[in-house]
Formats: structure tokens, C-alpha cells, sequence
């Protein structure tokens, strides 16, 4: 037996032999959708300024900037489709051994694959709503949105539409910290997928789960600020990886 298959192995003893187990997912584990992660040489911000285009700011002071990235972004986010990785996390959910998927992605990627219990730090870009008076909106309509078209406004009160997401110097939803506070301190184990942990809160989640005696399990490329506390590490795509575990579940 190769020393990876040992590692596949022992992973997937540990998620046998939990009674909590979590996920949490970054934007490695989209990369294989077509969605590139927005950090990295060729994603979005190497080519906007976030503060100048997703921010609160952004959207009360410059908001045919915000909607001139939000054509791009939203495109590439409704055209992507959930890949292996995804599937596999629905997967262990159905078998009975993943609790919830807690993740940083916007792109709905993880409900798409059949994942029930998915909790969004970021929030989500399939919704749309006005800034101002709240009212929703379809994405569909974003989707049709042309240069012309921007700044989308409310067919109510003029304010800016936008997307269900959580942008720079917006605070994550408080729901979605309560129950995430709820699930953590519960959880004996959380396997990582796809991010590096260098994002908080989402990524002291991890060492949350350590410090009450829990597992970790990570699955990444390259160093990540998981190396130093993760029981089982993975440095495969989780693309590749994450079905692995499932077959030898």
C-alpha cells in the first residue's frame, strides 16, 4: 500500500469514527469549476482594486465601478458547475458522516452539488437585492445586465442592487456566526478543502476544533497555516483528493 493510499485510509477511519464532523472550503476548491481563486496571479483582484470595486464604499460613492466588476464576476460564478470536490462533500453528507459544510465561497457551488447544510461566512452571488430598501431581485436579471445597464437600479427606489454578498468592510451575517459558533463546539472533527486559513474568522475554525481534542484533516496545495495543527494532510487537489476519501469510505 503507497503511503498516499495510507493517508486515504486513515482519513477515512477518522470521519468513520466521528460523531461531528465539519468541512470547511476556500476557493481551491472551486479552482477546478473555473472559478479561479480572486488571490491569485490571474484572478480578480490582480486586476481591480477590491476597496475600489466590493466594498461598502465602493457601492455609496462609485457604483458603475462596482457593477462594471460585477459583469465579469457574476458571469464566471453562474457559468461555473460544481466539480468532484463538491460532489463528494454532498456525498459524505448523504452517507451520514459530514454535519455541515462551512464555507468562503460565494458561488453557490456546494448547494448546486446537493449539499443541504451549507453555512456562507461570505455570503452568496445567486441573490440580488437593493441596497437601499431591500427589495430582491432575480439573478437572471443580472445575468442580462449589459454596460448600458449599469448601475443597476431599484425599480422602487433608485437605489443600487447588488449581490447577497459580503463585502469588504461589511460584517459576516450574524446567523451565520451563531450557528457556526453552534456547530464548532460540537465538532470532533473538520476536514479542510481548498483554503489556506489565512482569512478570519473562517480560518481560526480549525484551531477551535484542536484546542477541544477534535481532528483535523486538511486537504490543500502547498503551505497553508493548517501545517502545524492537521492530523492527516492531503497536498493533492481536492478535486482529486476528496473523492478518494469517499471510496474508501
Amino acid at each position: 500500500m503507497s503511503n498516499s493510499e495510507k493517508l486515504y485510509q486513515e482519513a477515512a477511519g477518522a470521519i468513520r469514527s466521528s460523531e461531528c464532523m465539519l468541512a470547511l472550503t476556500g476557493a481551491g476548491i472551486s479552482v477546478a469549476s473555473g472559478i479561479p481563486d480572486f488571490r491569485s496571479p490571474g484572478g480578480l483582484w490582480s486586476r481591480y482594486d477590491p476597496q475600489a470595486v466590493a466594498s461598502d464604499w465602493a457601492l455609496e460613492n462609485n457604483p458603475r465601478q462596482v457593477w462594471e466588476f460585477l459583469l465579469e464576476a457574476v458571469g464566471m460564478i453562474a457559468a461555473a458547475k460544481p466539480n468532484p470536490a463538491h460532489e463528494s462533500l454532498a456525498r459524505m453528507e448523504d452517507m451520514g458522516y459530514l454535519k455541515a459544510v462551512i464555507t468562503q465561497n460565494i458561488d453557490n457551488l456546494h448547494q448546486r452539488a446537493g449539499s443541504r447544510k451549507v453555512i456562507e461566512f461570505h455570503g452568496g452571488a445567486g441573490t440580488f437585492y437593493c441596497h437601499k430598501c431591500k427589495k430582491k431581485y432575480n439573478q437572471q436579471k443580472a445575468l442580462e445586465l449589459t454596460r448600458k445597464d449599469i448601475p443597476w437600479l431599484c425599480s422602487q427606489c433608485y437605489g443600487v442592487v447588488r449581490p447577497g454578498v459580503v463585502f469588504f468592510g461589511e460584517q459576516i451575517p450574524e446567523q451565520a456566526l451563531q450557528e457556526t459558533r453552534r456547530l464548532v463546539l460540537a465538532a470532533d472533527l473538520v476536514l479542510v478543502a481548498g483554503t489556506s486559513g489565512d482569512v478570519a474568522p473562517a480560518g481560526t475554525l480549525p484551531r477551535w476544533v484542536k484546542e477541544q481534542g477534535g481532528r483535523v484533516i486538511e486537504v490543500n496545495l502547498g503551505r497553508t497555516s493548517f501545517q502545524n495543527i492537521s492530523d492527516i494532510r492531503l497536498d493533492e487537489p481536492a478535486e482529486t483528493a476528496l473523492p478518494r476519501i469517499v471510496e474508501a469510505l
